[in-house]
């Protein structure tokens, strides 16, 4: 199978390495924004460089890792040549040019994978399992951080939409994954106490939701940009019976407080890509598998719009101060939810 890859930054250098090393895969062609960027990417792994309308003409399938404000509209030309897709999240910042990237998919009838990598995370995997298993008895509480060790450059902060719809959606989305519940209400927070550029951007560097599933269960979610002892990804998953937690390791970058206890880890997680390498070579090559129709779809694309809707809802709690239903903000959006 010949794919296409659209966009060749850190992320798409990233995904161009996995891809030329996936069973299934006999030729990649690179595209990118800056040619001279994709050349010399496809130059090192043996790909071949292109245009983005010279991908759509000879891949077998693509996979989209270009700036954000570019997804919807490769989605809708890759659906339009009837072009399985992976797709880095968000689909698009806003709900109605998600909703109408995601019905050019339904009419094409072809297949459109989300990048939720966590899915893949054999930690959260593990959990899910024990989850549905039973062995946790009825789950309570959930409790979900993601923390960068440093912020993003200011000019990434206006093309990300946001702490909440760029970190915490993947929260969102592992959450409904892992449970099998949909969100019935949040009430979120946020707080700019670090640099200027996250103020001038209308963002907030720290931010705090607390989530209600439809059964009750109550679970929260914090992300921060600042968190200088390093990367940290975990979630808690407490029931009646027993108490789970994913990402915690001897690379957590945490210090027990306990006398004896554990100090700081020697190594710890610097960021996104090495935390989450094998759960992000194991998407790719699952959607080679589905794209070849071996195995079903693992995360369509309508899981993004689900996760954006509740990303969606929260931040209009932290600007409004109250709960909020995502409900309400589906029906005034006029998208289908759940």
């Amino acid at each position: 199978m010949r794919i296409g890859l659209l966009g060749a930054g850190r992320i798409g250098t990233f995904h161009a390495t996995a891809l030329a090393r996936t069973d299934g895969v006999d030729g990649l062609v690179i595209a990118d924004a800056d040619p001279a960027r994709a050349a010399a990417l496809a130059e090192r792994l043996g790909a071949r460089a292109a245009t983005a309308e010279a991908v759509f003409r000879s891949a077998d399938a693509v996979v989209i890792a270009a700036a954000t404000p570019a997804h919807a509209d490769l989605i809708t030309e890759a659906a339009r040549k009837r072009l399985p897709t992976f797709c880095e999240k968000p689909v698009a910042l806003d709900l109605d040019r998600t909703v109408r990237a995601l019905r050019e998919v339904e009419a094409s009838g072809t297949l459109l994978q989300m990048g939720f990598q966590r899915r893949f995370d054999a930690g959260f995997l593990a959990a899910r399992d024990a989850l549905r298993a039973g062995r946790l008895g009825r789950v309570h509480t959930i409790r979900a951080v993601t923390s960068d060790a440093a912020p993003p450059p200011a000019e990434f902060l206006p093309l990300s939409g946001g702490l909440i719809r760029d970190c915490l959606v993947h929260d969102f989305d592992t959450v409904r994954w892992l449970t099998g519940r949909e969100v019935a209400e949040v009430y979120a927070r946020g707080s700019d106490n670090g640099a200027a550029f996250f103020r001038a951007a209308g963002d907030v560097d720290t931010a705090a939701v607390l989530l209600t599933l439809d059964d009750g269960t109550l679970v929260t979610a914090t992300a921060t940009r600042y968190n200088g002892a390093g990367y940290d990804v975990r979630m808690e998953l407490s029931g009646e019976r027993d108490q789970w937690v994913v990402g915690l390791d001897a690379r957590t970058p945490m210090t027990s407080a306990e006398p004896g206890g554990p100090g700081a880890p020697v190594r710890p997680w610097g960021g996104f890509l090495e935390r989450f390498d094998a759960a992000y070579r194991a998407e790719l090559a699952a959607f080679v598998r589905a794209a070849r129709g071996e195995v079903p779809n693992p995360c369509p694309g309508g899981e993004g719009l689900r996760a954006l809707v509740v990303a969606e809802a929260c931040e209009l709690s932290r600007r409004e101060g109250r709960p909020v239903r995502p409900m309400e903000v589906a029906e005034r959006s006029g998208v289908p939810f759940p």
